[in-house]
């Protein structure tokens, strides 16, 4: 994914989004490079530059702890991209080992299907769908497949209507990419994902190599079904208990609110024979939930 270090790569991409005004320092004249110098990370972080020189050159191989938080308040990090910088350094034999792939549990998967009213699916830390109830498979029946969240956003046609809010979609997937990188930067799985959207979004890849990590958030979501239009939904993903690397994620509406009629619609049009969907028009499924 690069011919850097991972880590030197992280502090590469950050230091260059920094602009001296961001951190207090005069910026005179033109600059050679984008962002802070090296030279300036090292002297807000109180290293030498020869120092902060080898660790993006990943030719320094344990920093210390305090180094670590000096560079991270440097570099102006939150707590998961410090988080990030700090898993970036470990050995192998430091590094959990479950975080591989798994199948989802059963008392999961009947769990999910016990929610009919709600769309609930399980993502890997590829974002591919590993699991998913029938209202989940319906709200995303637009989609080419049901297969890995970052490919829906950036590769399927019709990942921009779906996502009304595309840009935010697509700088979260890329961040929670990132973020289980810095989990297993040996995965073959991530790395996979990486190198086939890189190839075939330029967007994708652009927003890769900006470092952003952020796990899921908690916010709503502008979504734009086919069938049955605008939906306004909360979410919430959840770490699975004897598989950190697996992800729950939930879809709620407002109760008495159009989306929760929606997902009523979705519901039944799940529930029915495929032969008796495709023979009701797109422009009768509201009317004939009333």
């Amino acid at each position: 994914m690069s011919n850097g270090t991972p880590l030197g790569d992280f502090l590469r991409a950050r230091r260059e989004a920094l602009k001296p005004h961001d951190v207090g320092l005069p910026e005179h004249g033109r600059r050679r490079v984008p962002g802070l110098r090296r030279e300036e990370v090292a002297l807000l972080a109180g290293v030498s530059s020869d120092y902060y020189v080898r660790l993006e050159q990943g030719r320094e191989n344990s920093p210390s702890p305090q180094v670590l938080e000096a560079v991270a308040q440097a570099l102006k990090l939150d707590a998961e991209a410090a988080d990030h910088l700090n898993r970036l350094c470990l050995t192998a034999s430091q590094r959990p080992h479950d975080w591989g792939e798994a199948d989802v549990s059963r008392q999961l998967l009947q769990l999910m299907d016990g929610w009919e009213h709600t769309p609930a699916f399980v993502i890997g830390p590829a974002l591919d769908i590993m699991a998913g109830n029938s209202l989940a498979t319906a709200l995303h029946s637009g989609f080419d497949q049901f297969d890995n969240l970052a490919r829906m956003v950036f590769v399927d046609p019709a990942g921009r209507e779906f996502y009304q809010e595309w840009e935010r979609a697509a700088h979260s997937c890329v961040a929670e990419l990132r973020a289980a990188y810095g989990h297993d930067p040996e995965s073959a799985r991530i790395a996979e994902v990486v190198a086939e959207l890189s190839a075939q979004s330029e967007e994708f890849a652009g927003i890769w190599q900006m470092h952003e990590v952020k796990g899921k958030s908690q916010e709503g979501k502008h979504l734009k079904h086919p069938l049955v239009g605008d939906l306004h939904i909360k979410f919430a993903a959840f770490t699975v208990n004897g598989a950190p690397h697996q992800q729950l994620v939930v879809y709620q509406a407002e109760p008495a609110s159009p989306t929760a009629d929606a997902f009523e619609t979705l519901r039944t049009m799940a529930a029915e024979p495929k032969h008796v969907q495709a023979a009701v028009p797109a422009a009768d499924l509201a009317a004939k939930e009333q």
